[in-house]
């Protein structure tokens, strides 16, 4: 169910909601956390939602989204609220801001915060320079941006770790989560030697390999080089090459280690929902995505 309020205001917003619950059942029952996600009002406004709805169907939360409108319109307030089918496993309450309001994202979004629950922001396109300080970043203990959709995705992962607060992190990160456990998987099959150096190649405008490149600088002594080229990562040990390869569009790759024959592990590009729905499963600070941030201070780019 889909209901607009065009023209409103939070009060009238809110009491629709009471209304809801009043005659639907106590919606928020079991709503584990409130994510905030602040985006422009455009055509993706809508691939945002449905991102968010489906990773609450992993973790049930009331859906804030604050879509920004033109500052030059006259300020007002457009809102929906989604229920039922049209809002996954939360309720949806979007909140179309436009002229002055579109400066005042957290004033808009604090009456509609759960109580006792804690409050996750994401940003799926334009973030701040220090997401730990914006206004509605001061509300969460979670924080989430992607630099992915960044005019350059490499100068803004790099740019993490000077802004980086406990809780911030960026879906370039859970991209790479599936590549990370396959060589760590690796490495744990005898004979157990040391890495001498690593090679991260791929589409330059994609950030998780910067912040996968960073992850192993962080972690091995030897050099760890970034280049632009097929997709594939290597790691040259002592006496022994472990490799990961795909084509950019398939979604099998291939496993290589010296003297043993090559395995097919299934390996697709993740989607925003569920590096999302996986940012989502835990609330404390992630010190190893911060260490690979470090470690990219490290990386050779060729």
């Amino acid at each position: 169910m889909i209901i607009e309020l065009p023209g409103t205001t939070t009060g009238a917003i809110n009491k629709k909601l009471v209304e809801l619950r009043e005659t639907g059942g106590a919606v928020t029952l079991g709503r584990v956390l409130t994510l905030v996600v602040c985006t422009r009002e455009s055509k993706n406004s809508e691939d945002v939602i449905d991102a968010a709805n489906e990773a609450s169907r992993e973790h049930p939360c009331r859906v804030i989204v604050v879509a920004r409108g033109s500052r030059s319109e006259e300020t007002h307030l457009d809102a929906e609220i989604r229920v039922g089918g049209d809002a996954g496993a939360s309720e949806v309450v979007i909140l179309r801001v436009y002229g002055e309001l579109a400066d005042h994202e957290a004033s808009v979004v604090v009456p509609f915060l759960l109580p006792d629950t804690p409050v996750v922001a994401w940003w799926p396109e334009d973030a701040p320079t220090v997401p730990a300080l914006d206004p509605v970043g001061r509300l969460a203990i979670r924080r989430i941006t992607d630099a992915t959709g960044a005019d350059d995705p490499t100068a803004t992962i790099k740019s993490r770790l000077g802004s980086y607060t406990a809780g911030d992190t960026d879906l370039a990160w859970s991209r790479v989560t599936y590549w990370r456990a396959l060589l760590t998987s690796a490495l744990d099959q005898p004979p157990h030697e040391q890495i001498v150096s690593a090679t991260v190649s791929g589409l330059a405008t994609e950030p998780a390999l910067d912040i996968l490149a960073g992850w192993l600088a962080g972690r091995i002594d030897g050099p760890v080089r970034r280049q632009t080229g097929e997709l594939f990562v290597e790691l040259k040990l002592a006496n022994d090459t472990i490799a990961i390869s795909r084509p950019q569009v398939e979604t099998t790759a291939t496993l290589t280690r010296t003297g043993q024959p090559d395995a097919l592990v299934a390996l697709a590009r993740r989607e925003t929902r569920d590096c999302l729905a996986e940012e989502l499963r835990r609330l404390d600070p992630d010190e190893i995505y911060e260490a690979a941030l470090t470690g990219l201070s490290k990386v050779e780019y060729v």
